[in-house]
This record gives C-alpha cells, structure tokens and sequence, in this order.
C-alpha cells in the first residue's frame, strides 16, 4: 500500500517533534539528606565551612545546612541538584574541595545519607 507525499511529510514532522521533545526533558533532579557528626565542640565551626562553601554552585536548587535538636554535635544538610551529574561536578569545583579539605578533621562520622529525586516544594523552581 503506498503511503502519500502529505502522510509521510507529517510521519516526518511528528517524528523530528518526538525527537526535540525528548532531547528537551529535564534529568531527574537529585537530592541528598544527610547527616554529619562532628567533632565534639565543633558543630558551629563545620556548620560555617559548609554554608560558605554553598554560595554561587552551578545546578544547585537548594542547600540547607540544620543543627539536629537533639544532639549538640550533629548537623543535617539537604541538597537538591538540577541532576547527579551536575552535584558530581560540584565536587571537582576549587571551592568546594577547599571546604572538604578544611572541614574533614572537624567531622566525627557521617550517620546517614539518603539520595532522593526532589519533585517540588517551597523554595524550588518548577523542573516540569
């Protein structure tokens, strides 16, 4: 059965559309829970080293570094990223590998780190 000029000019049309739609799609965004001991009396001085090192990171939505209620030495940060990709390339930043250098000895353990896939909330630019 031959197909007419018109039928496949638009099979041609819809197809190149499908195509630059897809290549338009937002990654998942990516986020990160997570929590950090520090160094008994050191919370405040690590909690300073992260929030300097947050200013002006290309891809980041959100930071948020938070004292935990309950223990004096721990800190919970929450990220969101444009994508993984664009957190991964956080850490090769200057900045960002200064602030890990000089925050490393103040920090006691890491208790829990959740990645997560952000989908809204106050604060965050509309990804769709």
């Amino acid at each position: 059965m031959p197909i007419s000029r018109r039928t496949a000019l638009r099979a041609a049309a819809a197809l190149a559309l499908a195509e630059n739609v897809a290549g338009q799609q937002k990654t998942a965004t990516y986020g990160l829970i997570g929590s950090i001991k520090a160094q008994t009396g050191k919370r405040d001085e690590l909690a300073s080293i992260l929030l300097e090192s947050a200013a002006d990171l290309p891809g980041c939505l959100s930071y948020v570094v938070a004292k935990d209620s309950k223990d004096a030495d721990a800190l919970w940060v929450t990220e969101v990223w444009e994508s993984e990709a664009a957190h991964q390339a956080s850490l090769a930043l200057p900045g960002v590998r200064a602030a890990i250098s000089k925050g490393r000895p103040l920090i006691a353990a890491f208790d829990q780190q959740h990645a997560t896939e952000p989908i809204g909330g106050v604060g965050l630019k509309k990804e769709r």
